[in-house]
């Protein structure tokens, strides 16, 4: 897949393409770009997925702050994954958003991206304030050469699939039917930060996680088990988000990892955490003592999950 920002570097070519965010890249999204690739056989043309580096309710409203499920750097990954020939990489500004849908059909997707035919996704609308459809999405891109498609929708509209449903499965914690959705373990990237260093007192040493995209969602509070990346070798890990109610930790959320098996310093490293099961709910105990002996109990069951899974790819 080619990457490019330039516009310039199209010319010449014409292209079947699909616009979207693509947060996630998740089973709806990965059906969408399978129809995208069949029609760009059966007419002779590269594909194209036309994204955007920003949130674009984050330029329209400054005070939102999105709950990304991947990083930018992420979702070209994944979408490389797919076989599409470009990804072209939209600066998402005001004054595009104040752009027609007409406008934007006829200026931006043909003019300047010689898209020849255009793959909308079945409940996609753009264009200022949206107040337009597909019919009209046709009837702009008649008008300029450009035939508008509607996708079908996932499993034929049985199953439904969507980033805002596999944002709440994660916020809920259920993060196996969020794996499910995305075709991959939902994942958290950090930098390993200076803790209280409670945990090796008891027996549980942890690695303190900073994350590297402060953007990106973070699961409920909970045990979970994971799978930890450190360089190129992969451990099972116990993890916790929480603020530490046994040790009255205050209002602040920790990140921090039983790594099982490991030994070494991790400071200042980066490691990747995959979300694999949900183990239990946050408890606050009566003693430090009773804590270590629940740790103790969650450590083996963590163990006997991940026996029973891969390794995330």
């Amino acid at each position: 897949m080619i990457v490019t920002k330039d516009t310039k570097a199209l010319e010449g070519k014409e292209l079947a393409a699909t616009i979207g965010f693509f947060d996630g890249v998740h089973r709806g999204h990965r059906f969408l770009i399978e129809e995208l690739k069949q029609i760009g056989v059966a007419r002779g043309l590269p594909t194209a997925i036309i994204t955007f580096p920003n949130h674009p309710r984050a330029v329209v409203h400054p005070d939102f702050h999105p709950q990304l499920l991947n990083s930018f750097e992420e979702k070209l990954e994944l979408l490389a994954e797919t076989g599409v020939d470009y990804c072209i990489v939209l600066d998402f500004t005001l004054e595009l958003s104040y752009l027609s849908a007409r406008a934007f059909i006829t200026d931006v997707l043909s003019e300047q991206m010689h898209v020849r035919i255009l793959l909308i996704g079945y409940d996609h609308r753009f264009g200022h304030n949206r107040l337009e459809g597909f019919e009209d999405y046709v009837a702009y891109g008649t008008a300029c050469g450009m035939d508008v498609v509607k996708a079908s929708p996932y499993d034929g509209g049985k199953t439904e699939v969507s980033s805002s449903m596999i944002r709440n499965l994660i916020k809920q914690g259920d993060v196996s039917t969020a794996n499910r959705l995305l075709t991959y373990p939902y994942s958290l990237c950090g930098e390993v930060v200076d803790g209280r260093k409670l945990g090796r007192t008891i027996g549980f040493p942890t690695a303190n996680l900073r994350l590297k995209e402060p953007q990106k969602l973070l699961p409920g509070i909970g045990i979970y088990a994971v799978w930890v990346k450190v360089g190129k070798r992969y451990y099972k890990g116990m993890l916790y988000i929480g603020n530490r109610p046994t040790v009255r930790n205050g209002p602040d959320l920790s990140i921090e990892v039983n790594i099982l098996g490991f030994e070494g310093d991790l400071y200042t490293k980066e490691i990747t955490v995959s979300f694999i099961y949900y183990v239990r709910e946050d408890i606050k105990f009566d003693s430090i003592r009773d804590l270590s002996t629940q740790l103790t109990h969650d450590r083996v069951y963590v163990e006997k999950l991940l026996n029973r899974t891969n390794l995330p790819e």
